[in-house]
């Protein structure tokens, strides 16, 4: 709770402001039924025109002044929940862009998206909902009791009764709900995830014609949520019947002892009337209260699972950062070992040791699956690795910061992403304040300018949602383009000109060494065409280093690079 209250400092004074409302207001609706009670026993008992108007105005005036009060309450109860709620969002946001791979990958995207809405808008309505009567309902029981004893104490022993008994039921309804709101969250995390995979992947499904299956998987996900949701508000529903059965057997006691009382003349009908106005105030404040412990339960499990988030503590710091910079690019990995989780047995890479000049070329080969785009993952700390050490310029990477080391660093991934907005917008990206010139130069380069013009609007033509309104080598190239505007020391191209002809990549690559020569660059893939001039070619197999060398080197001596070259050569001369 701690924790969560830290997110209130900025709205501080609405919190007291509506706190302050509350009160004022419940105080004057408590004295109404004290007016109302003087009002039959001494207006109307002795006929009394004048003194009945006179308290009649005055319970319209606590009437409207109350009616003021509730409307600036909830003002200042929106105000402060949904404030609450941005800041827990904003602070989860900030949270995760510090995650390395490793976080990411202890969460799945549909629970973050889950936590980072759903749960929020619970603990926010929560606030905005359980203020009022969170803070209303104790001060008004207590008025409550303190008036009904002096109206009548032989009466208000019935609340000794009353109370043990709903508090006993209320334990027992939120000791069995709190579970199950895990559980809901739990099974909103499932259908989030089949929408996502089904939204990504819907070119996938319907070029399989897999729609049936897939409305079949999420009616399953969607029937567990359903499920999970009348289990837990069915359960929580029973607050209602539970309170409304003590309020009637209460009210029931009070009518058969007090209509006695009053039939022998030990009390009058004013103060019975008052009496019961009060025990209906007692309990209204009790069913009130119970109600926020229900919205109170559900949001300490909402805030549990965001509180997973916000504790994460990141597996990549800045802890032992230099103020050093990347003048050359020189990579060394000296006896580098790394696997994904500690627990795991086998490692993912093995004894990686090899070095790449300033400037260099260097190509990196093997089969699907050998690690090739996690050995460049360990170069920007995308991944730290498990033992041995990567420098660069000399300087182990963890001497960088962060930003700087990332910044030095340009990738363009096996999956290339881009972003709603413009083409420009995109290319941005790699520069914010790219000139026209040198955005005309990067998208030369990369060969862009071959389509741009084809495009609506060239560089300010709307992109869909990761780039859906271009093609998969249109995509492959202008992520080039953005790499090559951040002006790296070091560019690494993951198996990124697949979608390519090799005439483009050819362009690209000539243009890169003419245009780039003293960068150093890193280039993985399937195709031997693609590494064929790199300065030093690695080829990996099962996470080890199996031969470094030249292309001629590979060729004359390995056998894994002379399978793959010779297969590629014969599926080539088939093609022809």
């Amino acid at each position: 709770m701690r924790n969560l209250l830290k997110y209130a400092k900025k709205y501080k004074k609405e919190l007291i402001l509506a706190i302050i409302c509350i009160e004022a207001e419940t105080i004057f609706e408590l004295v109404i039924p004290m007016i109302m009670a003087d009002i039959i026993d001494v207006g109307v008992a002795n006929g009394d025109r004048n003194y009945i108007f006179m308290k009649g105005f005055q319970m319209v005036f606590f009437a409207v002044l109350s009616l003021f009060l509730g409307h600036a309450c909830a003002r200042y109860t929106a105000i402060c929940g949904n404030g609450i709620g941005a800041q827990i969002r904003m602070a989860e946001f900030q949270k995760m862009q510090t995650y390395s791979f490793a976080n990411t990958d202890r969460f799945s995207t549909p629970s973050l998206v889950t936590r980072l809405t759903s749960d929020i808008t619970t603990i926010q309505n929560s606030i905005t909902n359980g203020m009022r009567p969170g803070f209303r309902s104790p001060v008004m029981m207590m008025t409550a009791l303190i008036v009904s004893f002096r109206l009548n104490a032989e009466l208000a022993m019935v609340f000794f009764i009353a109370a043990p008994i709903l508090a006993f039921i209320l334990f027992l309804i939120i000791r069995n709900v709190r579970p199950l709101y895990s559980k809901m969250q739990g099974a909103v995390d499932l259908v989030n995830r089949i929408i996502q995979e089904n939204l990504i992947a819907i070119r996938v499904i319907k070029a399989y014609v897999r729609g049936d299956y897939e409305i079949s998987k999420f009616r399953e996900g969607n029937m567990n949520l359903q499920n999970s949701s009348e289990r837990s508000f069915s359960l929580a529903a029973l607050n209602m019947p539970a309170l409304q059965f003590v309020m009637y057997g209460t009210i029931l006691s009070i009518l058969w002892f007090g209509g006695n009382r009053v039939m022998v003349g030990n009390m009058k009908v004013g103060a019975l009337t008052s009496f019961l106005s009060y025990v209906l105030q007692v309990l209204n404040s009790l069913m009130m209260f119970s109600n926020v412990f229900l919205l109170f339960t559900r949001s300490l499990t909402s805030w549990k699972r965001i509180s997973e988030v916000l504790e994460e503590e990141p597996t990549i710091n800045d802890d032992r950062a230099k103020d050093i910079s990347i003048k050359e690019g020189r990579i060394r990995f000296e006896n580098v070992y790394f696997k994904y989780k500690e627990e795991a047995k086998e490692y993912v890479l093995s004894d990686i040791s090899f070095e790449i000049s300033p400037g260099q070329t260097v190509g990196i080969i093997g089969q699907t699956g050998a690690a090739k785009s996690t050995l460049v993952q360990l170069i920007p700390r995308l991944y730290e690795v498990t033992a041995g050490e990567i420098t660069i310029d000399g300087h182990p990477i963890y001497e960088y910061t962060q930003d700087h080391l990332r910044d030095s660093i340009a990738m363009v991934l096996q999956k290339n992403t881009l972003f709603s907005g413009t083409v420009k917008e995109n290319l941005y990206w790699g520069k914010e304040d790219a000139t026209d010139e040198e955005i005309e130069r990067a998208c030369s380069i990369a060969c862009v300018n071959e389509f741009i013009g084809r495009l609506d609007h060239g560089y300010d033509t709307e992109l869909g949602q990761g780039g859906v309104n271009v093609s998969g080598g249109q995509k492959q190239r202008l992520c080039i383009a953005r790499a090559i505007l951040k002006a790296p020391k070091v560019l690494i191209l993951d198996d990124s000109t697949s979608a390519l002809d090799t005439a483009t990549e050819a362009k690209i690559k000539e243009g890169l060494e003419k245009s780039l020569p003293g960068m150093t660059k890193i280039i993985i893939s399937q195709r031997i065409s693609s590494v064929l001039d790199a300065d030093q070619i690695i080829i990996l197999d099962d996470g080890k280093i199996n031969a470094i060398g030249t292309h001629e080197q590979l060729l004359a001596d390995n056998e894994i690079y002379q399978d793959i070259y010779f297969s590629q050569q014969k599926g080539g001369s088939q093609a022809l």
